[in-house]
């Protein structure tokens, strides 16, 4: 059984968000009862955390949770959610960025506590093809592979 992709993407999205200097954004739903946040400043079931490296202390991203220090009106809280309360990581300047479904503890996809996002393959030819066409008189083109999300 393969392990949850989400922390993978989450980290992926995060650090590209960073390196490409912006600032990322990461959202986490309210409603989940193993979320330590502070209540006063969600709306909407969710609450909306600016986790650029100047704005927060000590981010902690592991495939269990995510954990950081965050300071709200002076006040140091130390913010902690599980990767399934996770509901966007991206890029506060063009909105670019991974954005999941909420899901509740007791439904999580995959069983036994795993999720995953379904993923496209990536096309491209099998080695079977690469042989039958090594004496092709024309050469073969073939668009670059791409990778797309489906959720």
């Amino acid at each position: 059984m393969m392990l949850s992709n989400r922390p993978y993407l989450l980290r992926a999205f995060y650090q590209w968000i960073v390196d490409s200097q912006c600032n990322p954004i990461l959202v986490i739903d309210t409603n989940n009862p193993r979320s330590k946040i502070p209540r006063d400043f969600a709306d909407g079931g969710e609450i909306v955390f600016n986790i650029s490296p100047t704005a927060i202390r000590d981010l902690k991203m592991t495939n269990e949770f995510v954990e950081f220090k965050a300071s709200f009106s002076g006040v140091i809280h130390i913010i902690s959610a599980p990767i399934n309360a996770i509901l966007a990581v991206y890029a506060e300047e063009n909105g670019e960025g991974i954005f999941f479904d909420a899901e509740e503890e007791g439904s999580i996809q995959g069983g036994e506590g795993k999720s995953t996002i379904p993923l496209k393959g990536i096309d491209s030819m099998t080695a079977a093809e690469t042989l039958e066409n090594v004496d092709a008189p024309q050469p073969i083109i073939k668009s670059k592979p791409f990778l797309t999300l489906v959720e």
